[in-house]
């Protein structure tokens, strides 16, 4: 089954989302913000909503799918709470349409560490956030 192609890594970036987050002066709306990335996230078919797509270590419900075409690893991603779709977006901005050797040498830390994210984020969502990039990470050094 073909992935649901979506905008993050191509139209939306890490750099258009650190600007972004740029503008806004607190967390409240960060947040805003985060979540409504998680809106242009597409929604992942229910039938692919399986254990075989759950992601281990969230607390929300997670589900990844990946696919390689020419070197390039495509992600399609769903989550059944608003916020982690927005931390989907966040993710996927920096690992979506990319080779598996740049996901590898991409520094998700100083992305994340330039956002001062994960000190915004409640321990269990940041343990989800580093499960999603860990599952990336993992898809990457599969197809390396």
């Amino acid at each position: 089954m073909a992935l649901t192609p979506n905008p993050f890594g191509t139209d939306i970036t890490t750099d258009d989302i650190l600007d972004t987050l740029g503008f806004f002066d607190d967390w409240e709306e960060r947040y805003k913000y985060i979540i409504d990335l998680g809106k242009q996230l597409p929604a992942m078919a229910d039938s692919k909503k399986t254990e075989d797509y759950l992601l281990r270590g969230c607390q929300s419900q997670v589900w990844i799918d990946s696919a390689s075409s020419n070197g390039i690893l495509t992600f399609e991603a769903d989550s059944d709470a608003h916020i982690v779709r927005g931390l989907l977006g966040v993710v996927l901005a920096a690992y979506n349409g990319k080779s598996a050797a740049d996901i590898l040498a991409f520094d998700i830390d100083a992305y994340f560490g330039s956002i001062d994210l994960l000190k915004h984020l409640s321990p269990t969502r940041g343990n989800g956030l580093r499960a999603m990039v860990e599952k990336i990470r993992n898809l990457a050094a599969e197809a390396a």
